[in-house]
Order: structure tokens, then sequence, then C-alpha cells
């Protein structure tokens, strides 16, 4: 087959589900997870890129976050570029400082009798939940209205251990959705088995989720599944869900997952897994291990055995991006309804904020 010409066709332009998909981006009214707080310390700003929207994310003295739209409202620079003096982010190349309101706080060279003009950069939403970072991109008058997904295994004192997985994958968030829900690429993870024998029982779309289930053996690798009391725990059948924007899974109310996606561009991705499990037990004992060193366990479970097996999926992914690029206009060809499923909701998700977008640029124009 010889490559496309040309690069992949906009959103507006593409014929195909599957070339729609590969060019929507993702609705801003919903809060996106962007960062670990243990990353972001006290007095440090960072860019954070939301479908090409650059924002400046800083944390004051006091430890709280506040995020702005990053560019000075001077000169254009990226406010990122700069630093911040107590609680306010200063810009790097005159020195205009911005607190949590989008308005210059403080300008170095402000005389009596100067005359500023008004000038307001768009400012956003900051929560901070599950040991995340999250902003809300879109309109913030939504912002208290659309929740962040509730966890409640990870709420309270008597909350499961989990420590955040997060990643830059140069794959567009459509793959990534995919990816994660479609069981059909056990191959790819034969070394580490995280699951097999895959079979769909359950494909339902139910307004913007997409539910489905597997018959599958989950947890069987020689290392990991020496974790898991399969005696206990019913492993044969997974439960999963891409409910927009986020996807997780289930099994047996016993080992769970959240991934949040923060799109960046049409190849480029940020993940953030939350696995998480009610127990583990001790390899080869009958012994469960204690609650008080489940988060040290799941430390080095993360470096050991699931960065390893995501670094797999990374890999098939930035492969399937670069094939993408170069054979976009080939035939689908696709087996598993699930694919399809996520695909339809993305394309009208995004095709719907398009026109809500467009309604009211009409209104204020």
């Amino acid at each position: 087959m010889r490559p496309a010409t040309g690069s992949p066709p906009a959103f507006e332009d593409a014929g195909t589900l599957r070339q729609q998909a590969r060019a929507a981006g993702m609705d801003p009214n919903y809060w996106y997870a962007v960062e670990e707080v243990r990353r972001v310390k006290p007095g440090t700003v960072i860019e954070v890129v939301f479908w090409k929207h650059s924002i400046a994310l800083f944390r004051g003295a006091d430890g709280a976050f506040q995020a702005i739209e990053n560019r000075c409202a001077h000169r254009q620079l990226k406010l990122s570029i700069g630093d911040v003096q107590g609680c306010r982010l200063v810009c790097a190349y005159h020195g205009w400082e911005y607190g949590g309101k989008g308005r210059p706080a403080g300008v170095p060279y402000d005389r009596e009798g100067t005359s500023f003009p008004r000038l307001a950069l768009k400012t956003y939403p900051v929560k901070i939940r599950y040991g995340l970072i999250w902003l809300f991109p879109g309109d913030p008058e939504r912002a208290e209205k659309r929740p962040i997904p509730d966890i409640p295994e990870l709420e309270g004192s008597g909350r499961w251990a989990c420590v955040p997985l997060c990643f830059t994958w140069s794959a567009h968030h459509s793959m990534v959705i995919d990816n994660v829900s479609d069981f059909t690429h056990a191959h790819l993870h034969r070394r580490y088995r995280p699951f097999d024998g895959a079979t769909l029982t359950r494909c339902e779309t139910v307004g913007d989720d997409v539910h489905l289930a597997y018959d599958t053996r989950v947890g069987r690798g020689r290392v990991s599944g020496r974790f898991v009391d399969h005696k206990r725990v019913d492993t044969n059948r997974m439960e999963l869900c891409y409910q927009y924007p986020y996807q997780w899974s289930n099994t047996d109310d016993a080992i769970k997952h959240w991934l949040f996606v923060l799109p960046v561009d049409e190849r480029t991705t940020r993940v953030f897994f939350l696995f998480y499990f009610k127990s583990l037990k001790i390899p080869f004992l009958p012994v469960h291990i204690p609650r008080f060193a489940m988060t040290a366990v799941m430390k080095i479970s993360n470096r050991l055995l699931i960065a390893p097996l995501l670094s797999q999926d990374r890999f098939a992914l930035e492969a399937e991006q670069s094939g993408y690029e170069r054979h976009w206009d080939a035939r689908p060809v696709e087996f598993n309804p699930v694919v399809q499923a996520f695909q339809k909701v993305t394309v009208r998700k995004w095709r719907e904020y398009l026109a809500g977008a467009a309604e009211d640029a009409d209104v204020h124009a």
C-alpha cells in the first residue's frame, strides 16, 4: 500500500468515522487532570496544554494553585517562562505580576498618573483530588455543575492505596481510549498477561457512556498474578466504561482503575492512570499485605510491573499514530465493535461542542 498524499484531514474535512475521531478534540467543559500535585512545588510554574491552548499553572508560596492564560498581556511572552514571587506569577520580561483574577496586579514602572488599559487574561478553575491537579478549560460558570469523577475507594480513612502513573504519549487521545478498552490486543502483552482469552459480553452506549464487559482471565502474569488472591476474587470477568471523557474498569469490586486523558493536540496526549486494589496477597502465602504497607508495595509495583506493561501500549500507540499519518485514507478494518462505539461518542461530543461554540460566537457578534 502506498502512503497517502498530504496530511490527515481536519475534522471538518474528514470522511470516515476513524478520520473524524482522529481529528476530534475534547469538550473543554469537563474537569481534566493535568499534573500530579507532588510535581508542582510551592513557588513554581509549569505550562499545561489543553488541545493547543497553553495555560500557565502556578503554585504560590501559600501552596494554593492558580491557572491563567499563558501569555503576558504586555508583550505576549509565555508566563510559564517567568517565576513565582509570593502568590503572584511574574513575567520574565518586564516583571508584570498576575494574581488570580487575570488582570495585572503589579507593574514595576507604574507611576502616579500612568494610565494602563483594562487588560484581563482568562483564568481557569483549579481543584485538587486523588493526588492530581484538575483544571476546567471551558466556561468557568459550568465548573461547579460538572463534578470530578467520584472514586469512593480513594476517599476517607479506609481508602485503598493508589499511586498515580503519568505519561506523555505521542498519539491522539482517541487511540488511547481505543487501546485501554479493546482486549483483542492481548498478544502485545503476552509477557505480562494482564488479561487473556477475552470474550466481549456487553457493548452498550447509554448517553455519553459506552459500557462493556469481557469474560477474560485477569492478572495471570507469572509475577503479578502471585499478588492476586484468585480464590477470593473473581478474576474471570471485567466491566469497563468509556465515561466521556474518562475511562474506568472494575474486576469483582476488588481491582479497579481510572484513566484520565489530557488532549494536547492531534498527535500528543497526557495520560494519568490510577490503579487501586482492595488488597493484595503475599506471593506463595495465604496472607494479605497489611493496609499500611500497600502504598509502598504500589510504588514498587508501578515501577517494576505496571509502568513496563504500559510502555508496551505506548510503543503500539505511537506506532499506530505514525502509521495513521502515512496511511490515513486506508480502508478501516475493525473487528471489535467497542472501538466504533468509542469513536462515535468522541465525534458526537466534539461536534456538539463546536456547534455550541459557534452559537455562542453568533450571540456575542
